[in-house]
């Protein structure tokens, strides 16, 4: 009886371990997934912008996003979450839409307008380094020595691409661009600040706070640009920024966590994607990149790892 026992233990044992290995081959693939796509974004938003100006860009991916998540949800029965709505709801993405997709989008998208993609991308990562100095105030954590130190490493990287690497002269290439770029890192933070109070299944606030968010960038679209498309490139440009960047690959990441018995793990491969970005950068925008740039993203990336460590610590 008991060597049946210990048998049946032992195959139990085994066919946990295997369905655990399996969770951990599918957390990996749906997180590299995410980090593949999110690296091909950057070359997207700049393509997209050559036949789009950044309020049409923001609609028509906003569009595409709404379509892709709706999908997701009807894929995966949730639709009456939706449906469900409360007033408290609404309201909450009516706040929480007018962050994102419309004010983030807009900004970033103006910052990508103005810099070359090289230089856009990097910084819009220091989004984590906002993210930690505005919890501060906001959610009543801590400073941290690690939280210092990532941000004077982080923002190291900031002064030497938005320099170009002339670190003497201090003369940014772009003021305006520069500051929209990190103005973007700040609302984001925001939204996701804002984001932690919401109780919803996160698929279904998504596409609730672009259903109310829409409206207002439709509204600055009619006041500040025009709807009519002249070129449909632009418009195949937009789909693919709201599939891959606003809505699919937002779910793959959000599969990989729920997926991992190490968040961490899966979170170090986020580190992959600015890299791998100036490549397709290079390769698809056509921009020669700077050793600057390289040298300042290897920065911004060396403070985030900082502060994912402290934060491990902690």
């Amino acid at each position: 009886m008991s060597g049946r026992s210990s048998d049946g233990e032992d195959r139990s044992g085994t066919a946990e371990s295997r369905s655990s290995m399996d969770a951990q081959k599918r957390a990996f693939l749906f997180g590299i997934s995410a980090v593949l796509l999110w690296s091909t974004v950057a070359s997207a938003f700049k393509i997209s912008l050559r036949y789009l100006d950044p309020p049409q860009l923001v609609l028509y991916a906003s569009l595409a996003s709404l379509l892709a998540l709706g999908g997701v949800l009807v894929a995966q029965g949730k639709t009456g979450l939706v449906l469900s709505c409360t007033r408290r709801d609404c309201l909450l993405s009516l706040g929480l839409g007018l962050l994102n997709p419309f004010l983030y989008y807009l900004v970033l998208f103006e910052a990508y307008d103005l810099l070359p993609a090289q230089e856009a991308q990097p910084l819009n990562y220091t989004w984590a380094i906002a993210l930690g100095l505005l919890s501060i105030p906001l959610l009543g954590q801590r400073l941290t020595r690690a939280d210092i130190l990532a941000t004077a490493v982080s923002y190291t990287g900031v002064v030497i691409i938005s320099t170009r690497g002339d670190l003497l002269q201090l003369r940014f290439s772009d003021p305006l661009g520069v500051g929209l770029a990190l103005g973007s890192t700040v609302v984001w933070a925001l939204y996701w600040i804002f984001n932690t109070r919401d109780p919803r299944d996160p698929v279904a606030g998504l596409f609730l706070n672009f259903l109310f968010g829409l409206p207002f960038v439709l509204a600055y679209v009619l006041v500040f640009s025009e709807t009519v498309v002249p070129d449909p490139r632009g418009l195949l440009g937009a789909a693919y920024v709201g599939v891959f960047e606003m809505g699919i690959t937002f779910v793959l990441w959000l599969s990989a966590l729920k997926l991992t018995t190490s968040a961490s793990r899966i979170g170090n491969l986020i580190f992959v994607s600015p890299f791998l970005s100036l490549v397709l950068i290079h390769f698809l925008v056509g921009e020669d990149i700077r050793g600057s740039t390289f040298a300042g993203l290897v920065f911004i990336m060396g403070g985030l790892a900082v502060q994912q460590a402290g934060h491990r610590k902690a």
